[in-house]
């Protein structure tokens, strides 16, 4: 960055002052607040991350230093629920992800499952291994639950990715089919009441969860 680029002394110490406000306004916010999903707090939060954000930007460019603080992103938690107050239905949706770590071993456990019942998958009766990973994995998926797939994962061959389960109040359980084409479009962080996260990441922060885990629920 040139020097004429750079943000002037003066720019840094405003954007310091306004961490300084933000952060009085945050603990005002806190300290009024009333309940835990208040969205003066919520949006007190966001305004001092914002601002703590901007100063520590300004402060690198202009002395190439940096601050100790970490703001979580947004993804990093809840927005205000706006579900219904008393659900008479809920939706729980989850993805977990998987790399295929161990092809061969996939294949081997598929070609199990398809000999033990050659009539219960289709096919020409050619060996699993010709159709690949792909023709293993609908065997797989086809025999077995996924909470057993997520409890045995490493015998199929499979690594863990991150996974996350949600779970959503909802006024009324949806007709029949009504969502089967599109399962996940209407999925609103506004109506989580409580999800659970699962990652890498979270091994080092969390420490008094579950390694790999974090709960995020409201009250």
């Amino acid at each position: 960055m040139s020097d004429a680029a750079q943000p002037t002394a003066a720019e840094v110490r405003a954007a310091a002052d306004a961490v300084k406000t933000a952060l009085d306004r945050h603990l005002e916010a806190v300290e009024r607040r009333t309940g835990d999903d208040d969205p003066a707090v919520f949006d007190a939060f966001n305004a001092l991350a914002a601002a703590a954000e901007v100063y520590d930007e300004l402060l690198y460019d202009r002395y190439d230093e940096v601050t100790p603080f970490e703001i979580p992103g947004a993804e990093d938690s809840l927005p205000p629920y706006e579900g219904p107050e008393e659900p008479h239905a809920l939706s729980v949706l989850i993805r977990r992800d998987y790399a295929v770590a161990q092809p061969a071993r996939l294949l081997a456990q598929a070609q199990r499952l398809a000999d033990l019942d050659p009539e219960g998958h289709e096919g020409d009766g050619a060996p699993i291994v010709a159709g690949g990973v792909h023709a293993a994995l609908g065997v797989l998926f086809g025999e077995y639950e996924a909470d057993e797939i997520a409890s045995r994962h490493t015998e199929f061959g499979l690594e863990e990715g991150d996974s996350t389960l949600w779970v959503t109040a909802v006024e009324e359980l949806a007709e029949p089919g009504e969502w089967l084409g599109a399962p996940f479009e209407d999925a609103d962080p506004a109506l989580v009441v409580c999800r659970f996260d699962a990652s890498s990441v979270f091994d080092d922060d969390e420490p008094d969860v579950e390694p790999g885990g974090v709960v995020r629920e409201r009250a």
